[in-house]
């Protein structure tokens, strides 16, 4: 697989389906998160990102609350947006598509005057939210099934 990639705000209708078409692999398949509670009311007014390989084929995910939407994520504090769902496919792993869709939503987050980004992160992923500077707060807790960590990062 070629890993020349970009990665966008996702503007339109096919660029969301894209988004949730990488979220299904990864979420409902991979993962076996029930479909009904992958996708949900925040996603609407959300800013999504995603990679896309050269020839369009979607590598990954996520996205970025942020004002009031955010507020339940991250103990209230408007100055802090919350990223999530983030996914990438299993052939575009390792590509270096996980750490570019962080640092999108990172500036995403800045050029709406952020100070911070939470994130709650599966267990397993601790370490690679780490080596970008995030770190983990609170007790593990359940989130569909899965082991997770809240994090925090200082922009």
């Amino acid at each position: 697989m070629s890993s020349a990639f970009v990665v966008r705000v996702a503007e339109d209708a096919a660029d969301r389906e894209a988004c949730f078409s990488v979220r299904k692999a990864v979420f409902v398949v991979e993962q076996r998160v029930a479909e009904d509670i992958e996708y949900d009311a925040y996603d609407a007014g959300a800013l999504h990102v995603l990679a896309v390989r050269e020839d369009g084929l979607p590598l990954g995910t996520g996205r970025l609350l942020y004002g009031e939407e955010a507020a339940a994520k991250t103990g209230g504090d408007l100055g802090v947006g919350s990223l999530g769902r983030l996914a990438v496919t299993r052939d575009a792993r390792g590509l270096g598509v996980g750490v570019a869709l962080v640092r999108a939503i990172e500036d995403a987050a800045r050029a709406r005057g952020l100070t911070a980004v939470d994130l709650h992160a599966q267990t397993h992923a601790l370490g690679f939210y780490e080596r970008l500077g995030y770190e983990a707060y609170g007790p593990e807790f359940p989130d569909a099934g899965i082991p997770h960590r809240a994090m925090r990062r200082a922009l």
